[in-house]
């Protein structure tokens, strides 16, 4: 099944979660071969999304910390690659929810959805220095 949007209870435990400091967004993108509606490609209407978001995001603080092709499945199923990778650094999951119900993101989010076939965003907590790896137990 092909995914692009959040579950209601997957927004509803973002919202719930304490925002106590940042959060990395790991996207994983999977570009549609030609956008919903249009001649021109998936990666290409999701390149004008991600260009206007680039300014909302900065404008709540947050940045875009790395970005890069997916070229190759290592371990996983082969039939779930991906395009592109892009990490996403925000101050809190509160300023990522404010962004997302801004009017202008709500104007430019067509773009993204037409372009994607598929997408998984991943909310990341950054550890610290001196991580104990049994806290994962």
């Amino acid at each position: 099944m092909s995914t692009i949007a959040p579950s209601e209870s997957q927004i509803r435990e973002l919202v719930n979660r304490i925002d106590d400091g940042p959060v990395v967004m790991v996207n994983l993108l999977k570009f549609r071969r030609r956008a919903r509606g249009s001649d021109e490609s998936g990666a290409e209407a999701y390149g004008r999304y991600a260009k206007a978001v680039a300014g909302l995001i900065e404008d709540l603080g947050g940045r875009t910390v790395w970005r890069g092709r997916a070229d190759q499945i290592l371990i996983g199923a082969s039939e779930q690659d991906w395009d592109m990778a892009v990490l996403v650094e925000y101050p809190t999951r509160r300023a990522f929810l404010e962004m997302v119900n801004l009017p202008e993101y709500q104007q430019i989010h067509s773009d993204r959805d037409s372009g994607l076939e598929r997408t998984s965003l991943i909310a990341c907590t950054p550890m610290n220095d001196g991580f104990d790896w049994s806290e994962l137990a």
